[in-house]
């Protein structure tokens, strides 16, 4: 069976704060740890009330910490938010903590509306428009150490110098990024949990070009989904409820916790509201875990990527938990079973 990992965005609720929303990142973690889960990922978002992480190298440390083998990484650090060299040092800090369990993910995005992203970067030398590629290639040059000669950063060390990066992922919800990732022969993680692009064309266009490379000799896609996954399909539906008001908000601009199911439940939606939902839900996939599975299965097998990771977002925690517990033995973990 494929593998199974996590994308975590550390959500609040109108019922759990942020401190309290981190604090339910670290026992998930444990528990999908236990489960047989490969990987677990934090997400960088800035000033959004439905996210608690905005750093996730100090959930990355946090979560490494308590757990004992599923792989720790960013699903992704928004690199154009920071220097090169300060994630370099970051992560190699990580991975000499924690040696063979970390993983890089980037993205190209902000993660934030643009004030905010003004604020992260006023101070920093700011380039206008898209400088990924340039702080990509950066950051590669602290590895390489193969920076011209003659160039000041010949005598700069991205400590601890004893340590590798941990294997780069690049994220993405376009072709850009699968076509970038396939050239310079690194991970791909694609989000179809919110992508507008074809994942299946995505996911393919990566593995026919990947280009074998000192990160990696062989083609790793993993497939990002928004699952929601109860004992029973009513009971999946009801709890898939939060997340069609909170996504309803979203298109409006409305980035609130999400709503408890009594709040959707009692929510007045008009018919243009429940068309949005409706079109909405082709990206989350709701049901028993054999309902889930079943829906799932046509999308696997088109997009055949190596790897399934999950991102489940409910209200209540101990609902989440069971989600992932039923996915895990849908899906085969070994642990699980």
């Amino acid at each position: 069976m494929i593998p199974l990992s996590v994308l975590d965005l550390s959500v609040v609720t109108t019922g759990t704060k942020p401190a309290a929303a981190l604090r339910n990142s670290i026992d998930l973690a444990k528990h999908v740890d236990g489960l047989g889960y490969v990987r677990y990922w934090l997400a960088e978002h800035h000033n959004l009330a439905s996210v608690a992480s905005p750093a996730p190298d100090v959930m990355i440390g946090q979560i490494a910490a308590v757990t004992k083998q599923i792989r720790v990484g960013s699903g992704g650090v928004m690199l154009p938010n920071h220097a090169p060299l300060v994630v370099a040092e970051r992560f190699k800090m990580l991975e000499a903590l924690f040696p063979g369990r970390i993983d890089l993910g980037l993205g190209r995005a902000p993660g934030t509306d643009g004030a905010t992203a003004y604020a992260l970067r006023s101070r920093l030398d700011r380039r206008e428009g898209d400088d990924f590629l340039e702080r990509l290639h950066e950051l590669i040059l602290w590895e390489t150490r193969e920076f011209p000669s003659g160039h000041p950063y010949n005598n700069v060390v991205a400590m601890p110098d004893d340590t590798k990066l941990p294997p780069i992922w690049l994220l993405g919800s376009s072709d850009y990024s699968s076509e970038l990732a396939a050239q310079v022969g690194m991970g791909f993680a694609f989000a179809h949990h919110f992508a507008s692009h074809d994942a299946i064309d995505a996911m393919v266009h990566y593995r026919n070009r990947f280009q074998p490379s000192a990160w990696r000799a062989t083609p790793h896609a993993i497939l990002a989904v928004a699952v929601i996954a109860a004992e029973t399909d009513e009971e999946a539906e009801k709890l898939a409820t939060s997340f069609d008001l909170n996504r309803l908000r979203r298109d409006r601009g409305q980035y609130l916790p999400l709503p408890s199911v009594e709040e959707a439940l009692a929510y007045p939606y008009s018919d243009a509201e429940r068309i949005s939902i409706a079109r909405n839900r082709s990206r989350l996939f709701v049901g028993s875990p054999a309902t889930v599975q079943k829906k799932l299965q046509p999308l696997i097998d088109s997009s055949k990527p190596d790897e399934l990771m999950v991102i489940t977002a409910v209200y209540d925690h101990e609902a989440r938990k069971k989600s992932y517990s039923l996915l895990a033995a849908a899906f085969g973990l070994a642990k699980a079973a």
